[in-house]
């Protein structure tokens, strides 16, 4: 596609959900990001007992083989031990299709709040069963200088709130460690310009981390390959601490991007002559005065997202496949747009007044769109009687994030690829099928060629599944995936 992507990669104890806010802003300076969930992570810190590094690794490589060949520039961005494995990965992969930044990486466990015994971890290793057992509590000052932020952290942690692990078996420190090894040889084969993003007050790593990465990445024929970015008001966690706007700014400028891509709707240059934006701004409205949604969507970049303001069912954050699917739940029942205003058009946004309409509601308000590119970014409605909206809609927001069913169905995409053993070529068919059908619903694009055995059976696999309801797909994964790791469990 034409739009650049960005493979973000997450942290110990997070999820594919986290780096929110660098989502947003690449989105909005017209990149597609992509995400995953790494094993072991998105359910119970439990379940990292029995991980290894190369099991982070072998699902961060596959997910980037995934995407590779659906962008002709793809950058990656990882942070803390998501960092160490966006090294590893572009080392391993020999990759030169984009860029690479290195959020925080603790190439080095030495920063001012780690105890001083921390050299003594390679003996609790050797300990049988302990490594599993014990566990590494997350403590004050989790990574963050801000106070007021701190404390929103620490209270949900005291409410038991599953946004991050609270604690790692230290059977994962010593899988880090591996990591940390791993990355530190061969920073020579690095190919790809490399951004390292570091808070000197680092509590977690000290700048030592950035150092050896800059001065071995960018050596010898290489020089200036590799450069690095200093924060003076942050601690570990840069992307939410007090830098994170100067985070955000230095991220899109090393991506040769507008750095007006913010947290709202930024100005952004829509790189689009006057005709062309007039001819989307044109289709848009077609779409939305037919209440055809889908058609809407179909107009964006992938992750393109309805925004709808107030306290009631239609409102809520409706992004990329899985949003417009939400939004079908209301806008399917015959809401649609009328009596469009003339639009004014600056930079990258289009603001035009409109009303909604939806079974006897006429709600007038502005609608406000961004372009970039030939695509919309996003869309945001802003009704001139809020109160009337909540009162007809009724009931209550959709939550913005994954449903729980979501999470469950990730987790075990994540939890499948620590199988010690591949299941038989039926079980595999199986799996793909199930995944393929929860994740995307039915099966599209023609039928692989008789010599494409491998991929003739898959596609037939999941064309079987035509029809089956994404979340019975996704219910029936998740229990195969769980029966498998239990058979795996008794065998051991």
């Amino acid at each position: 596609m034409a739009e650049p992507g960005v493979f973000l990669i997450h942290g110990l104890g997070g999820t594919q959900y986290d780096l929110g806010s660098m989502h947003k802003r690449l989105k909005n300076a017209g990149f597609v990001t992509h995400a995953l969930t790494l094993p072991g992570h998105g359910t119970r810190p439990e379940d990292l007992a029995g991980v290894r590094m190369e099991d982070w690794l072998d699902a961060a490589r596959a997910k980037y083989r995934e995407i590779v060949g659906q962008h002709e520039v793809l950058h990656v961005m990882g942070m803390c031990m998501g960092a160490l494995l966006a090294l590893e990965l572009v080392k391993l992969e020999r990759h030169d299709k984009g860029r690479l930044v290195a959020l925080a990486p603790p190439v080095y466990i030495d920063g001012w709040a780690t105890p001083w015994y921390r050299g003594l971890r390679p003996l609790l290793y050797r300990v049988p069963g302990l490594p599993e057992r014990m566990k590494v509590e997350e403590e004050e000052p989790y990574g963050i200088k801000n106070e007021q932020l701190r404390a929103i952290v620490k209270a949900k942690f005291e409410r038991g709130e599953n946004f991050h692990y609270g604690w790692v078996p230290l059977s994962c420190i010593r899988e880090v460690d591996r990591l940390r090894a791993a990355v530190m040889r061969g920073l020579d084969r690095i190919a790809c310009p490399t951004l390292v993003v570091h808070a000197r007050e680092d509590e977690l790593t000290s700048l030592r981390s950035a150092h050896f990465l800059v001065e071995r990445i960018g050596s010898g024929k290489r020089a200036g390959l590799a450069r690095m970015v200093v924060l003076e008001d942050s601690y570990h966690m840069v992307c939410v601490d007090n830098d994170r706007e100067i985070v955000g700014k230095h991220v899109l400028e090393f991506f040769n991007a507008n750095a007006a891509g913010g947290f709202g709707m930024g100005m952004v240059d829509p790189a689009m002559v006057p005709a062309e934006m007039a001819a989307l701004l044109a289709a848009a409205r077609l779409a939305l005065e037919q209440g055809d949604f889908a058609a809407l969507y179909r107009l964006g970049i992938p992750d393109f997202v309805w925004l709808q303001p107030g306290r009631n069912r239609s409102s809520g954050a409706f992004p990329g496949r899985k949003g417009l699917q939400r939004l079908q739940g209301w806008a399917g029942e015959g809401a649609s747009f009328a009596a469009f205003g003339a639009a004014v058009i600056n930079a990258g946004m289009a603001v035009l007044p409109a009303t909604l309409l939806h079974r006897g509601l006429a709600s007038p308000g502005v609608l406000a769109l961004q372009l970039r590119r030939g695509k919309l970014l996003e869309a945001r409605w802003f009704p001139d009687d809020l109160d009337a909206e909540d009162a007809h809609f009724g009931g209550e927001p959709l939550p913005d994030g994954p449903s729980e069913q979501e999470k469950a169905f990730e987790a075990a995409a994540a939890l499948s690829r620590t199988l010690r053993k591949a299941p038989d070529n039926a079980t595999l068919l199986n799996l793909y099928a199930l995944y393929k059908q929860g994740a995307m619903g039915d099966a599209t694009g023609e039928r692989p060629s008789v010599m494409d055995m491998v991929g003739r059976a898959k596609h037939d696999a999941w064309m079987a599944r035509r029809g089956m309801s994404r979340e019975q797909a996704m219910a029936d994964y998740v229990a195969l995936v769980n029966r498998l790791k239990a058979e795996e469990s008794l065998e051991a």
